[in-house]
């Protein structure tokens, strides 16, 4: 089971040309020692992704509105299981293509640190905390614990990488060593620490001024040598030319590739490594360098048994979306569902004539977010409530396509359709076109970005002719980040927070709104009331962004949601002993359903050499209760969390008092 030692003796054989083809993303097959063609780009945010049909879950941001660590690393295993499902089918017609391997580019922990950003629902939210928990959990669930991996996992994007999307191939990225380490580096150090993922990807931004798939600071100094990390760095696609083509640190391919290679990119998604053979002419870059970068990937390849036989082999194809999977799907969308207000009306009544309406009732893109698999059943809004109620349904108006030439009968439809109804359940939000990765075909003018919070005028517009019709509302935003619900807020009787919600996304939601589950789910994301009260976009310094420095008023502020049923909070107490904490609390659930709890402890403390967030979400606990049952929650904070980091990024025991607070989702208790 050495790895090291049979990668090392298999790269010893190659000749340097060899070596040199297996530093591409697409490494092609050397047929004299047996090596197949491999293709290391493939995906698995919340499903095995962009290879066919395959369970969707919730999009990461909507898993991690879940707050559930259990839950996440569940969903993870089955990923994993499908993905070996399909490459062990897939290699049956020889070599595997593009998202047919087991290398798999997740998860995506880059902290969500501004709401417009269009990749963030891709991402756990706005806290290094629960991003770093949620990540290692992933991880772990992808790539097993057996001497063989069942996966890889990739901690994406390494560093300092969350928007403006349209500047990500010239933006340098300027931060304190504070921030650095604080935030943008917290969750990749925990991660690598505590779920020895198999690779990191690389930014495609500069950082303090150095191209991040080729910083000696980032690769090299701290993530092999402060954080010890052992597997191997690949570029995001295309990167690498961004060296020489748009940051202009370079003079041509060459010397791209020379930089990268020399400074611990292993890995090229894109062309850039077919110019090492020129690098290496002119002294760039040496054949020691190239031969221990193919040796850290044959050990991955060995690792994940590629040259031998395992039990994962024998994953079957029928794997694929099998029934326990949609399960245990559905049961995730659930937990990701977030009840924002509610002024008594849910949950509805059995048999209550619903209108819903809406351009997001009955739009299949709006579960899937982006990076997803293919549902071979799914479940939108309309759908899942037609189960459960006497449905009048109209689309009222485009998802932001304002044309009153086409969308007029539509308009009135809906409006007829709302009037003759007991309650209006109206869907709006935004979808994978309007939000996401720039390049990808959709929202042009923004590259993937939100302009602002603000829904598209044509549901603006939409909207106030409901509001105006002073009906009982349902409002439900479907969405996966956060948008300016200052008017629904007011307006309507119950505002819901779904995040992009995978396949089985409709009938969560009708399990929710019909009482047949108590919403549990808790924001991820601080809910502002308007961009205009945060930084500008293209400023990477923290402060007055995130719940944990911002200085402003919020809707809805991070971890906030709200349950159907009165949950009690009694007994709270803390000890401490030879510098670590543990806080107790007796919860009890006073209704007659069922509720899962999400319990959040928070620390404040300072320190008189530095600045220290308001308050730092450190433990999460997710528990079960029935009705009228009581447990004892019991969470130990860990001191990586209740550390102050000195603006040389350092981590010290503060020097000042620790105070923790629990938050149930809509109050603080302290402790």
């Amino acid at each position: 089971m050495d790895f090291e030692k049979r990668a090392r003796k298999l790269v010893s054989q190659m000749t340097l040309m060899e070596k040199m083809s297996q530093l591409r993303f697409d490494a092609p097959a050397i047929e004299r020692l047996g090596v197949p063609a491999y293709t290391w780009w493939n995906e698995a945010l919340h499903g095995v992704a962009r290879a066919g049909t395959a369970t969707v879950f919730p999009q990461a941001i909507g898993l991690a509105a879940a707050f559930d660590e259990e839950n996440l690393h569940a969903v993870a295993e089955i990923i994993s299981e499908e993905g070996r499902a399909k490459y062990n089918a897939y290699k049956k017609f020889g070599d595997t293509g593009i998202y047919q391997g087991l290398t798999f580019w997740s998860p995506n922990i880059n902290l969500f640190r501004d709401p417009r950003w269009g990749r963030g629902h891709e991402t756990y939210g706005e806290d290094p905390f629960l991003t770093a928990r949620l990540g290692t959990a992933f991880v772990r669930g992808i790539q097993g614990d057996g001497a063989y991996r069942k996966a890889d996992a990739t901690l994406k994007h390494y560093a300092v990488h969350s928007g403006p999307e349209a500047l990500r191939h010239v933006f340098d990225a300027r931060v304190s060593k504070q921030d650095l380490y604080e935030t943008y580096l917290a969750a990749f150090r925990y991660c690598i620490e505590h779920a020895k993922p198999s690779a990191v990807m690389g930014a495609y931004n500069r950082t303090n001024g150095e191209v991040c798939c080729g910083s000696k600071t980032l690769l090299q100094d701290i993530l092999r040598e402060e954080f010890g990390f052992d597997g191997y760095v690949v570029s995001d696609c295309g990167a690498i030319c961004d060296f020489h083509e748009t940051h202009r640190v370079t003079r041509d391919m060459a010397s791209s590739a020379a930089l990268a290679v020399n400074n611990g990119c292993q890995l090229n998604c894109g062309r850039a490594y077919h110019a090492l053979q020129v690098a290496y002419q002119r002294g760039d870059v040496s054949e020691e360098t190239i031969t221990e970068a193919v040796v850290l990937l044959f050990t991955a390849r060995f690792r994940l048994g590629m040259f031998d036989q395992t039990d994962f082999d024998t994953i079957p194809y029928e794997k694929l979306n099998a029934p326990e999977h949609r399960a245990f799907n559905l049961q995730t969308a659930r937990e990701t569902i977030v009840l924002l207000k509610n002024d008594g009306i849910l949950p509805l009544k059995k048999g209550v004539r619903a209108a819903v309406i809406g351009p997001n009732a009955d739009n299949e893109t709006a579960l899937l977010g982006n990076y997803n698999g293919i549902p071979d059943i799914y479940s939108t809004p309309l759908r899942g409530i037609q189960e459960k109620a006497e449905v009048l349904y109209a689309p009222g108006c485009r998802l932001h396509l304002a044309d009153d030439r086409d969308m007029g009968f539509a308009d009135r439809d809906a409006l007829v359709a709302a009037k003759n109804a007991d309650v209006v359940i109206l869907c709006m939000g935004l979808d994978g076109t309007l939000e996401g990765e720039q390049g990808d075909g959709y929202n042009s003018d923004c590259s993937g970005d939100k302009p602002d919070l603000r829904l598209p005028e044509a549901q603006r517009l939409f909207c106030e002719k409901i509001f105006a019709l002073d009906k009982p509302i349902v409002f439900v935003n479907i969405s996966g980040s956060a948008i300016d619900l200052r008017d629904a807020h007011r307006r309507c009787n119950a505002v819901v927070q779904c995040f992009y919600p995978g396949a089985r996304g409709g009938e969560a939601l009708a399990d929710v709104l019909f009482g047949d589950v108590s919403p549990s789910g808790r924001l991820p994301v601080t809910f502002y009331n308007d961009a205009g009260d945060l930084p500008p976009f293209t400023d990477y310094a923290m402060e007055n962004r995130t719940y944990r420095f911002f200085e402003g008023d919020v809707l809805y502020p991070f971890g906030f949601g709200l349950g159907y049923n009165e949950i009690a909070y009694e007994n709270i107490r803390c000890e401490a002993a030879n510098g670590a904490y543990t806080v107790y609390a007796d919860v009890l659930n006073r209704g007659e359903t069922p509720q899962r709890q999400v319990t959040q402890l928070y620390a404040s403390f300072t320190d008189s050499r530095t600045r220290t967030p308001k308050k730092q979400l450190c433990a999460i606990d997710s528990t079960v209760l029935g009705p009228g049952e009581r447990k004892t929650v019991v969470m130990l904070p860990e001191r990586f969390w209740l550390s102050a980091v000195l603006e040389d990024g350092s981590r010290v025991t503060p020097d000042g008092e620790i105070r923790f607070t629990i938050y149930t989702g809509s109050q603080e208790l302290p402790v």
